[in-house]
């Protein structure tokens, strides 16, 4: 048999032995991976399907003595306490102005977040590292302190807490490797970012010489807040939500100037957050649908927050998808800030007070012993009192293996807030829809709403 032929042979030789009932089979055989194609589709779209209602909490500067830790914690537990709560942002501070800005404090500090039982992602502000020069916090070097906290408490790809979730740092940019407290997650339909823009005036230094770190960090923040839009863009987000710690003071906004370096007569304050806020506006303009900028402010927030819609854009106009939520509880141990996200709601954002129930018990700090102070070890005695057992596992909606969004239970009915906030829309913005209609992304009224 040569070569040529052994093919045709062997076809031949095939179809003498074929079964007549194949066509039947293959068919079949056909319809079965259709089938399974479509189920498995399907499976993978109600998975990937975007959590539509989610509620997560904002605490800030809790931390300002030793005798805050265990406060705080209990305030954290009540927190974690709330199966509906997705996740926690400590909008930062996590010392006094008067506290050292040592390893061990820090050490301490991160133990404690650690044992929340949601996620909890840290801000970093104005006391944990541009205060650090000062006599009192040990005469460090703010720059260096910063590097420190990057090395340490933004050092894992996830946040902190028992049930970590994803989080994408700037410094996978190659650009801007240092930057490891910029990060960006989202939840369901919603584009999450945080922020390295502390209090006083974003660290912008008045002395002479070239102001490098704030430089720099100002051309990385503006650049991580357009990444985030035009992803949020681009992965058709509903909503983007922004956590800084420094108060940006948005009702002063500066157009730019061309010439304005042939006027001599100028405000001798620079603004240091004048960069961010055109980079806000120019956020507001990339991505159509609501975006919420979150920050401390413990001046005017005197009725534990306030929502408003400040800044404007180079026109003097003012930037209507971008609102404004400044927090300052009353009771910085007691209190915490929560928000309700309903994307068929209108506004989509719901903003209360909540205080922590008066029969949870206050117990001492239990941390890691990697994180206790240098000290003589003590013998133990009946007075001592009994630490504090472990946490329970938290609900296992948040999968911190998985880059998909948590499946979140229906939320039960918000109780009514303990300052008596109404339900009333926030001023300037539209009232509340009756129906169950989507917000549609480039509604241009205010997205978020005091109460429940």
């Amino acid at each position: 048999m040569s070569y040529t032929t052994w093919p045709l042979r062997r076809m031949q030789i095939i179809d003498r032995h074929r079964n007549p009932q194949s066509p039947r089979r293959l068919c079949a055989v056909l319809v079965c991976v259709l089938v399974q194609a479509l189920t498995a589709g399907i499976s993978q779209q109600a998975q990937a399907a975007p959590a539509a209602r989610y509620t997560f909490a904002v605490i800030a500067g809790t931390l300002q003595s030793p005798a805050d830790e265990a406060p705080t914690q209990r305030l954290i537990d009540a927190i974690g306490r709330s199966r509906n709560v997705s996740f926690i942002v400590y909008d930062g501070n996590l010392r006094g102005a008067k506290e050292t800005c040592g390893d061990a404090l820090y050490e301490r500090r991160q133990s404690l977040l650690e044992a929340a039982r949601p996620a909890l992602i840290f801000i970093p502000g104005q006391h944990d590292w541009t205060d650090c020069g000062t006599a009192e916090a040990g005469s460090f070097d703010a720059v260096e302190r910063l590097d420190q906290l990057r090395q340490t408490l933004f050092a894992d790809p996830s946040s902190l807490g028992q049930n970590p979730l994803s989080l994408t740092r700037e410094s996978e940019v190659s650009r801007f490797r240092p930057y490891r407290e910029n990060v960006r997650w989202q939840l369901g339909d919603t584009v999450f970012i945080g922020l390295n823009a502390p209090d006083p005036n974003n660290h912008y230094l008045t002395a002479g010489g070239r102001n490098g770190e704030f430089e720099d960090r100002v051309v990385a923040n503006a650049f991580w807040l357009e990444h985030a839009a035009e992803y949020a863009k681009r992965r058709d987000a509903r909503a983007i939500v922004i956590f800084i710690q420094g108060d940006l003071d948005p009702e002063r906004y500066e157009r730019p100037d061309r010439f304005a370096w042939l006027r001599f007569a100028r405000n001798s304050r620079r603004d240091g957050f004048l960069e961010l806020k055109r980079s806000l506006v120019k956020v507001a303009q990339i991505f159509h649908g609501p975006v919420v900028l979150i920050h401390c402010d413990d001046q005017r927030a005197t009725g534990g927050f306030v929502i408003d819609q400040p800044l404007r854009n180079d026109k003097g106009e003012v930037v209507t998808n971008l609102t404004r939520i400044a927090i300052a509880p009353r009771d910085r141990l007691d209190q915490w800030i929560q928000i309700e996200a309903d994307m068929a709601r209108r506004p989509p954002f719901r903003v209360s007070v909540r205080d922590v129930p008066k029969n949870l018990p206050l117990l001492p700090v239990q941390l890691n012993p990697a994180a206790q102070p240098a000290v003589q070890p003590t013998p133990a005695s009946d007075e001592n009192p009994p630490a504090l057992s472990a946490p329970p596992a938290l609900n296992q909606s948040l999968n911190p293996a998985s880059n998909l969004p948590p499946l979140l239970p229906a939320m039960p009915q918000p109780e009514t807030p303990s300052d008596g906030l109404s339900s009333t829309p926030v001023e300037g913005g539209a009232a509340p829809s009756t129906n169950s209609a989507p917000a549609t992304p480039n509604s241009p009224a205010s997205s978020v709403q005091r109460g429940p």
